[in-house]
């Protein structure tokens, strides 16, 4: 039988299907790496993360310890459980991480995300945009006779939700930090 011929009552599997069977195993997690705040360092984490094809959905970096020269990155990514074990671990051996911690998996956190927003319009559309910003307690940053910036923190949820409900009143432009997170509790 040549390599080209099927067997009869065999499907004919497309060279287009090639999604992961293990696609509907992955998860959201949510990674912090304490690193040494030096040139270079990120751009070795995100290239550990391009380099294998993970997509990261999620990145923010901040110097975290004037004093030790440290920085907190916080990475939200998708995966398998075996792909984010491989993610914490291939992380774990870049020289300058200290500290690698699953978020998802360690306990309680808190995660907040900040969002800029400029809604454009007059009248009663003006009018709602403020109203609503009231309810999900957004403050408004910058306003002109056409426009207001709001700014809101929130969970990720929350403000997908408010643009949601800006978009038909004029949301004009979004500015989003990403996902910042820590433990609950104490540190041990």
């Amino acid at each position: 039988m040549s390599a080209l011929s099927i067997k009869p009552g065999a499907s004919r599997k497309s060279a287009y299907d090639l999604r992961d069977p293990n696609a509907d195993l992955t998860e959201t997690h949510t990674l912090t790496v304490l690193v040494d705040n030096e040139a270079g360092v990120l751009a070795r984490v995100i290239g550990l993360f391009s380099g294998r094809g993970y997509n990261i959905e999620s990145l923010t970096v901040a110097e975290v310890d004037h004093e030790g020269h440290r920085s907190r990155i916080t990475i939200v990514t998708r995966g398998t459980p075996a792909v984010i074990e491989q993610i914490k671990a291939q992380l774990g051996r870049i020289v300058p991480v200290h500290e690698v911690h699953d978020l998802t998996v360690e306990g309680p956190s808190v995660e907040r995300e900040l969002a800029l927003f400029k809604v454009v319009g007059a009248g009663d559309k003006r009018i709602e945009a403020l109203r609503l910003a009231e309810i999900f307690r957004a403050n408004v940053v910058d306003s002109t006779l056409e426009s207001f910036t709001f700014e809101m923190t929130g969970t990720s949820e929350k403000i997908d939700a408010f643009a949601e409900l800006m978009r038909p009143l004029g949301l004009d432009k979004t500015a989003r930090t990403g996902i910042v997170a820590l433990k609950r509790g104490p540190s041990l």
